[in-house]
């Protein structure tokens, strides 16, 4: 094996704290940032995310916080290039099984020494995967085999194709050939130019990983001129330091393994290399490096992916903002406009205040209301719930209203964006209409509206409470009078006289003195525009709470960024010392 490149050196005190904490910070914001959004290049994207976030948990920060761990020599190559048969006679037996039809879907299988053995734990290297005894069909476990043939320090792992048809075996293959430390890829004389392996060893040579050939199934006849040509291709893709051996094509024996003399020369270099701890150290530290840095770059395109769907969320975000905003006006605008005075509350209302002779004195129709009101007490109070319950009522199908207009806005704006069509799809969204409990909610603040003219009144009134006027009309009817002026705030002066809108001011007046009643009523005002905003603002977070599980925030690109330039750092700064000559 060739010495490792001269710029990556194992750091002078063996510590990678930094390294290990730049960069589980770097993999917290990468997992975080969503790429849910259908815009150009975000499938990319996340495939880049998937990968930078695999190779992390089953290589980087497993190897950083083992770093004396054994060699992990994954063997990988094309398909029908004898991968199972060269471990197999590696190790002396038969330990994994040959794919007599193709391809054959099976598990991993790792080879160590029995002293080994904790390393490979589940906690451990390629923590995703089961650890199992025997060999079987299950893409997703890992087969574990102990075997004194094996030198301690360094393990063999039998990969699927690279090429295989089967989508989980070139899953499975990808995988494994990121966890290594050493790549052993096997290829014949038939497959050694096919495409498919040759972009994995490009990927190798990108990130400097340690990597031997072992060029199989090769006829002595035509060695020579196979040989030299795979070396040229070697060396002009970057890896012409890559040791090269070769297996002659030759029949194997009654247990499916290759004379001991045709695989000499690969087990004496992997002994050799599990016996040296600083060639070993050299070689782990070399494909580390080039993994981390990988990663680094891979990060800041994944924080360019973020960005892009950050610009696209903002947009969503302002198509909701500029939805539920207008409702939020909408409901303000009518709720003292004279809108809600329809229906029965304008009939309730009057046949509560008395409506009379609109051109009588204020002190007058007081005194007629009044006497009317002592008439009855018991039909005062039925009159005064009438009005409670028109008026809440009233105010409750507005707030449904603006819900519902809301919710109509916000989704025919995304409907109209590719990018927020795909966000409105789906069983349980349902994002078009206003929530299902909307409508209970909606009733309870209405009342509860009241209820609060009716503290407010309380508290406001002070020493007038034990007036002549006051108990003319009780706390309670003083709350729903205080109510009419509120929906009529603004109403134009001369609907007022088929509203009642008018008794009810000189009412509110008369009772509590203009200032005091000017206060009240926008006590009242802003009580309802507070509750139905709190309201609305809740309708308005299931947009949000939909963008949120989609698409990070446009800030979590920055954050990806700096967290790359972080674990960077980290990386010269613990396996690249800047005091090394």
């Amino acid at each position: 094996m060739s010495p490792p490149s001269p710029e990556v050196r194992v750091s002078t005190d063996g510590s990678t704290a930094t390294l290990l904490a730049a960069l589980l910070k770097l993999r917290t914001e990468l997992s975080g940032a969503a790429l849910g959004l259908d815009i150009p290049g975000a499938s990319d994207g996340r495939e880049a995310q998937r990968a930078l976030l695999t190779q992390l948990d089953d290589y980087v920060l497993p190897r950083l916080v083992q770093l004396d761990a054994p060699l992990l020599t994954v063997v990988g190559g094309s398909t029908g290039a004898g991968k199972s048969t060269l471990v197999n006679s590696l190790i002396g037996r038969r330990v994994t099984e040959s794919g007599v039809l193709r391809p054959t879907t099976r598990s991993a299988v790792l080879v160590h020494n029995p002293a080994d053995a904790d390393w490979f734990q589940p906690d451990r290297i390629l923590p995703d995967l089961a650890r199992a005894t025997t060999q079987s069909h299950d893409t997703r476990s890992l087969t574990l085999v102990a075997a004194h043939t094996v030198p301690k320090g360094l393990a063999l792992l039998d990969a699927p194709d690279v090429d295989s048809i089967e989508t989980e075996n070139r899953r499975l293959a990808t995988e494994l050939l990121a966890a290594a430390d050493l790549w052993l890829f096997v290829t014949s004389a038939a497959r050694y130019a096919d495409q498919v392996p040759w972009d994995y060893l490009r990927e190798a040579a990108d990130r400097s990983a340690a990597v031997a050939i072992v060029l199989d199934r090769t006829p002595d006849t035509s060695m020579g001129e196979v040989r030299g040509h795979l070396a040229r291709m070697l060396t002009a893709r970057g890896l012409k330091d890559s040791p090269l051996f070769t297996v002659l094509e030759t029949e194997v024996d009654d247990d499916g393994l290759l004379p001991p003399s045709s695989v000499a020369p690969i087990l004496n270099w992997l002994h050799d290399l599990a016996a040296d701890p600083e060639v070993r150290s050299a070689i782990v530290t070399q494909t580390l490096d080039g993994a981390v840095r990988k990663i680094v770059f891979g990060a800041f395109d994944v924080a360019d992916a973020v960005a892009d769907q950050g610009a696209v969320l903002s947009a969503l975000v302002e198509d909701v903002d500029r939805a539920y905003t207008g409702a939020e006006a909408a409901f303000a605008k009518a709720v003292s406009d004279g809108t809600l005075m329809h229906g029965e509350l304008t009939a309730r209302w009057r046949d509560f205040a008395g409506s009379g002779d609109l051109l009588r004195g204020a002190d007058d129709r007081i005194g007629r209301i009044r006497d009317r009101i002592v008439d009855s007490v018991r039909g005062r109070r039925a009159r005064v719930a009438e009005v409670h319950e028109s008026l809440a009522h009233n105010v409750e199908l507005l707030l449904l209203e603006q819900a519902e207009a809301g919710a109509h806005g916000a989704y025919q704006a995304w409907e109209q964006n590719p990018a927020g069509s795909g966000l409105i799809e789906g069983p349980g969204r349902e994002l078009d209409r206003a929530t299902r409990t909307l409508r209970s909610r909606a009733e309870r603040i209405s009342s509860d509206w009241i209820e609060a003219c009716t503290e407010i009144v309380r508290a406001e009134g002070g020493e007038r409470r034990m007036t002549a006027r006051f108990l003319a009309l009780g706390t309670a009817g003083s709350a729903v009078t205080l109510g009419i002026c509120v929906v009529n705030e603004l109403a134009p002066r001369e609907d007022e006289a088929n509203t009642g809108a008018a008794i009810a001011r000189e009412l509110l007046f008369d009772v509590f003195g203009d200032a005091t009643a000017r206060r009240l009523v926008e006590l009242a005002k802003e009580d309802l525009l507070r509750r139905a905003g709190a309201v609305l603002r809740d309708e308005r977070q299931r947009f949000y709470d939909v963008i949120a599980r989609t698409a990070a925030a446009p800030a979590a690109a920055d954050s990806i960024r700096a967290a790359a330039r972080a674990a960077e750092d980290a990386r010269h700064t613990d396996l690249i010392p800047e005091d090394w000559d």
